[in-house]
């Protein structure tokens, strides 16, 4: 077949391209007329021609989507195809072998390794065709507009349909951002403006990862203008900071987007932190504090603190550890219906069931401490406050707790020891605080191996000495590391545990507490007390081959 294409194949791909543009039809489609053949015989001679594998519907329908690698909409868009066969190979089914410019695309999209195959442009249609109204009947909501009434509020639509009709290029690229960043389960969208254009970031498991990168200063500035738009922002304004918020309905769910835009050298940069507060409560029904990974020791002894008929268990860590997760997982293994169970929160998280639940409003007033007041006239039994941030509200809450109510509770410091001097600077009488404290729980999240694949690994001397162990210390340890693969989105992690170390309060440290003695002499004593530090929880993940080093040093102290 080769020897009878050679003579003319230059000339007919120039007159198929003519006509294409002329007609603006599938430049592919009208190669496959003029040669005349049948689909079976315009593949053999295209895979011919290209040197690249072909793939048949049955293939397609065998072998499973891979949109984690590339959003639906942009395959949509150019006629490409992310798959993983049964060996989990990543293949990208095109339809068009003489693309160079989508080939292109493709090596600076995808990050993981990954081959070209060709499938017939009208099977790769079909597939779209399929999956998209599959996507329709899982959703069971109408795309059929482009805004919808919840709670009387007319919300913006984003789906599969809407973002693939919508005719803006930059309106697309924001709801097709928004829509992918939702099904990745991410945390935080970063929007940053460079020299050259604009680059999108993830942050996935407390990481932040590059996306991608879109070419031309004036996009960048179209796109933080859009969200300025969506968020009830001026658009005019680009010499300081602004913040607001919009919201979306997406996968029959409203979606609260909190927008932070910064000026910067370049222009303006933008982050987005999702509230999905159904896709999160929906997780949270029946989560138990074995559901976060603790050690078994740590989780029996948050376990028994929770039940304690009065006092406070105190959680700190940085924001993103998972603070209060830990604290609704021990208030919802209680929650069993005998008591009054108050929350205050700045905003509330999570829905639960059976469970007053307060948002603080400080623009009309409402801030912790004077809900925590009014929780005190509620006749509550166990007193959840989101956050202790000044000296009024610690005092309340430690009031509280010597009055006989559990008081759960958040305050940021890097450790359990940094929380007693936290609460000395905000003025509070050291005696009646450490009447009051049960507990102080110091936790991290700590991303775990992706276990599709992780392998054995060997540390170097060097990663060994900067983590603070020698080679005799590290003896039995099962070192892995993930390679990167399609289900970690080539990161080598998947899903997180969490750390903790426990300072629980005893007449010996209560007694040097209340007495101001230094911190060091209250760590000796903790360590008596068999007190485990974070470093050491860490350390206990990669002996077992849940995680590495470098990832324990990322979010832990070396000693």
């Amino acid at each position: 077949m080769n020897a009878m294409l050679k003579p003319f194949d230059a000339t007919l791909l120039q007159k198929a391209r003519d006509e294409a543009a002329l007609s603006k039809r599938r430049f592919i489609t009208v190669l496959e007329e003029m040669l005349g053949f049948d689909q079976t015989g315009f593949m053999a001679w295209l895979g011919e021609w290209s040197q690249y594998p072909t793939v048949s519907m049955d293939d397609i329908h065998d072998w499973q989507p891979a949109f984690d690698m590339l959003p639906f909409a942009d395959c949509l868009q150019r006629e490409c195809l992310p798959l993983r066969n049964a060996a989990d190979e990543l293949l990208l089914l095109i339809s068009d072998p003489f693309s160079d410019h989508l080939r292109e695309w493709a090596w600076n999209r995808i990050k993981l390794p990954f081959a070209f195959r060709l499938a017939h442009w009208s099977d790769i249609q079909a597939y779209f065709a399929r999956q998209e109204e599959s996507q329709r009947a899982m959703e069971n909501w109408s795309q059929q507009e482009d805004f919808q009434t919840v709670e009387g509020e007319k919300i913006e639509v984003i789906s599969l349909k809407s973002i693939s009709e919508d005719a803006s290029p930059v309106v697309r690229l924001v709801h097709s951002t928004l829509y992918d960043a939702l099904k990745a389960g991410v945390s935080d969208i970063h929007l940053e403006t460079s020299a050259s254009g604009l680059v999108i970031k993830y942050r996935i498991d407390g990481v932040l990862s590059q996306i991608g990168a879109i070419q031309g200063i004036e996009t960048a500035e179209q796109v933080i203008s859009r969200l300025k738009v969506m968020s009830e922002l001026d658009i005019s304004e680009r010499r300081i900071p602004q913040d607001g918020r919009f919201k979306v309905l997406a996968g029959g769910r409203a979606v609260d987007f909190r927008v932070s835009i910064m000026p910067s050298i370049y222009g303006e940069d933008s982050v987005l932190r999702i509230l999905d507060k159904q896709a999160l409560t929906d997780q949270m029904q029946g989560l138990r504090l074995d559901a976060l990974g603790f050690d078994p020791v740590t989780m029996a002894t948050l376990r028994r603190l929770s039940r304690e008929p009065y006092g406070m268990l105190l959680v700190t860590g940085p924001t993103g550890s998972g603070k209060t997760t830990t604290l609704y997982a021990a208030i919802s293994e209680i929650n069993h219906g005998h008591d009054k169970i108050i929350t205050i929160e700045d905003p509330v998280e999570y829905q639960l069931p059976g469970i007053l639940q307060i948002p603080v409003n400080e623009k009309k007033g409402l801030t912790f401490a004077r809900g925590l007041r009014s929780i005190l006239r509620h006749d509550p039994d166990k007193i959840m406050v989101g956050e202790i941030r000044d000296p009024e509200t610690a005092q309340i809450a430690i009031q509280s707790a010597l009055t006989g109510h559990l008081v759960f509770t958040t305050v940021h410091a890097n450790n359990v020891f940094d929380v007693l001097g936290r609460f000395m600077h905000m003025g509070v009488d050291p005696y009646s605080f450490v009447s009051a404290l049960n507990c102080i729980i110091a936790q991290r999240l700590v991303r775990i191996n992706c276990p599709d694949c992780a392998v054995p690994v060997t540390p170097e001397p060097q990663l060994l000495e900067e983590s603070g162990l020698k080679a005799i210390d590290v003896a039995g340890f099962d070192f892995r590391a993930g390679r990167g693969c399609g289900k970690c989105r080539g990161t080598g992690f998947r899903g997180r545990k969490a750390i903790a170390e426990l300072l629980i309060l005893n007449d010996e440290l209560r007694e040097l507490i209340a007495g101001r003695h230094p911190i060091r002499t209250i760590k000796e004593a903790a360590i008596r007390h068999n007190t485990r530090f974070l470093r050491q929880s860490a350390i206990e993940l990669v002996r077992s081959g849940d995680t590495t080093l470098q990832e324990i040093n990322r979010v832990t102290f070396v000693a």
